[in-house]
């Protein structure tokens, strides 16, 4: 598994930069969506010089022949087109082909873009103009889903988040809290990242890359706007991936950007999410768990949770305890937009500060 920080991904181009922007597409079986991605690249309102580096990741049915089409004509509408790929009998997965297509472009700037998904004409140019005055950013933006009524909890989730909770949220399920299509940002600050893990089917790399961007001190913005088609079907990349990877690599972030700066703290659900929380931190933060928290009666009932673990060792008891009675800091186990808005009113009630006083795990 490659390491971020390779610096494959990430060498200048000789002679320096011929685009100010460089379209970042990696392709594998992608006849059915190309030609309108393709298009929408074609159709970009950016006044500058814009750069589509397409690197074709084995694929076995026509997405050659299509990029092969388009090349002729977006280089002659002046936008310089770089093919790279490999015809090996297995794909090598989605950060690979990132890496590749990144190290092959020559732009100032990275715009990454799925080649099942489609941006608004304006999408390059308002993201380059938030970049330019954020050069430690990765910049997004909101999005429209197609089908419309698919995944509706987590299209809100993406859109709706204040910009505080674009760095408060990050240890959420659902992942980086700019989604990966959407993501624009400097060469320079991506170099200074790293590079895409190539670890292949099942390695989330967006999150991998996101998690190390903000260990290295960046921010994350948001463009206002939906400039993006965002496509939700069964061959998806992020569908290949493992809830339980996810989970792990959540919960070690957590421990390391929040739970070792507490000295106690109260898990928010009393239920399963919860105690599978505790179960999956290291030693040192379980000790830190003085409670449980919970509306739910019968659990407040029970008094403690016995925690039995494979090791002979003494079983901690954990009290559970309704959330008014419960002290705070909070890591918050319970899912957002579920109850009909009776969550958010409870947590509301309490006057705490997200980031401070909670944050939002599930």
């Amino acid at each position: 598994m490659q390491v971020l920080g390779d610096p494959v991904a990430v060498a200048p181009p000789p002679g320096g930069p011929r685009a100010q922007v460089s379209i970042i597409l990696p392709v594998h079986n992608a006849e059915r969506w190309l030609q309108e991605c393709l298009r929408s690249v074609l159709h970009q309102d950016f006044e500058g010089t814009m750069e589509l580096s397409v690197f074709n990741d084995a694929s076995k049915d026509n997405s050659m022949a299509i990029i092969d089409k388009w090349k002729v004509k977006l280089e002659d509408s002046g936008i310089l087109v770089v093919v790279g790929g490999h015809d090996s009998p297995s794909p090598r997965g989605v950060g690979y082909s990132k890496n590749r297509a990144v190290a092959q472009s020559s732009g100032t700037y990275l715009c990454f873009l799925d080649s099942d998904d489609v941006m608004m004409p304006q999408r390059v140019r308002l993201q380059h103009e938030a970049a330019a005055h954020h050069p430690r950013c990765i910049v997004g933006c909101q999005v429209r889903r197609d089908p419309p009524d698919s995944t509706k909890r987590y299209t809100r989730w993406i859109n709706q988040l204040s910009a505080d909770q674009l760095l408060t949220q990050v240890f959420t399920s659902h992942g980086p809290t700019v989604i990966m299509p959407t993501w624009f940002c400097s060469r320079e600050w991506f170099s200074q990242v790293g590079c895409f893990d190539e670890g292949g089917k099942g390695v989330p790399e967006d999150l991998l890359f996101f998690q190390e961007h903000l260990r290295r001190g960046g921010h994350v913005l948001r463009v206002e706007q939906s400039l993006l088609v965002y496509r939700c079907h069964p061959q998806a990349a992020s569908r290949s991936v493992l809830e339980s990877t996810i989970w792990t690599l959540r919960v070690r972030f957590l421990e390391e950007r929040v739970l070792l700066h507490w000295t106690t703290f109260t898990i928010w659900n009393a239920g399963k999410q919860g105690r599978r929380l505790y179960r999956s931190l290291d030693t040192a933060n379980q000790q830190k768990v003085t409670a449980f928290c919970d509306v739910d009666e019968r659990k407040i009932q029970k008094g403690f949770y016995c925690y039995e673990d494979s090791q002979d060792r003494p079983k901690p008891r954990v009290p559970i305890l309704h959330f008014r009675a419960a002290q705070p800091p909070f890591v918050i186990c319970v899912k957002l937009d579920l109850t009909g808005g009776a969550f958010e009113d409870n947590l509301s009630s309490l006057h705490l500060q997200e980031g401070r006083d909670f944050f939002h795990f599930s």
